[in-house]
């Protein structure tokens, strides 16, 4: 498709399945059981469904975008691996080391403990289960579509005025993933990409991701 900058009109590809794409590649495994914090109405979680064997969870405070998840979910034939369930990323309604994959993609920057999240995440998580939190298109995502996405979000956040943009980058920065990471008290991480990327790197559409497993 031709590049149409600043033509709203067009339709953006969906970012869900090559960021469930990037999230299989770091697992590094296509069973087991998965968890979608924040998934809203399934997106990842359920691009993650139809790309591997394994069980997915979705974790939502929304009962309405769960509702939403699960219908889709029968649609594309998922019910009998995914389930809905209504809670928050800081106090979260499983029992340790149900898990062996934690993704969460965009939700992070909404949860009002963030620290406390990842403390929850790294609790559900079993032995060797690996963690992948943050926000992205997903590294296969169309240059063309990447650089309109960006555009787009930062003048939405430009709109609010300059501490809205000032918050939105801090929010997306690597050096704040990293604080949350060590105020949780993880015992290693790693940061990948750079939420404050111009459009214009080739490197933009990988977002910004805390990656992590339990030792």
């Amino acid at each position: 498709m031709p590049e149409t900058p600043g033509d709203r009109t067009v339709e953006l590809p969906d970012f869900y399945e090559t960021v469930a794409a990037d999230a299989l590649g770091y697992a590094g495994v296509g069973t087991g059981v998965w968890l979608d914090v924040g998934s809203g109405a399934g997106g990842v979680g359920l691009a993650v469904a139809a790309r591997c064997a394994g069980a997915v969870v979705l974790l939502d405070p929304n009962a309405e975008a769960l509702s939403q998840a699960v219908a889709q979910a029968r649609l594309r034939g998922l019910a009998g691996r995914v389930v809905a369930l209504v809670g928050t990323a800081e106090k979260m309604p499983l029992c340790d080391g149900s898990f062996d994959v934690v993704v969460s993609r965009g939700s992070f920057y909404f949860w009002q403990y963030r620290a406390q999240g990842l403390r929850e995440v790294y609790r559900v998580l079993r032995v060797g289960g690996k963690a992948m939190i943050g926000g992205g298109l997903g590294t296969r995502y169309p240059a063309w579509a990447r650089r309109e996405f960006i555009r787009r979000r930062r003048e939405a956040a430009s709109a609010g005025g300059f501490e809205a943009a000032r918050r939105f980058a801090e929010d997306r920065s690597p050096e704040t993933f990293r604080r949350l990471a060590r105020e949780a008290g993880l015992p290693s991480f790693d940061v990948i990409g750079e939420g404050g990327l111009s459009a214009d790197d080739p490197n933009a559409g990988v977002g910004i991701w805390l990656r992590f497993a339990k030792e």
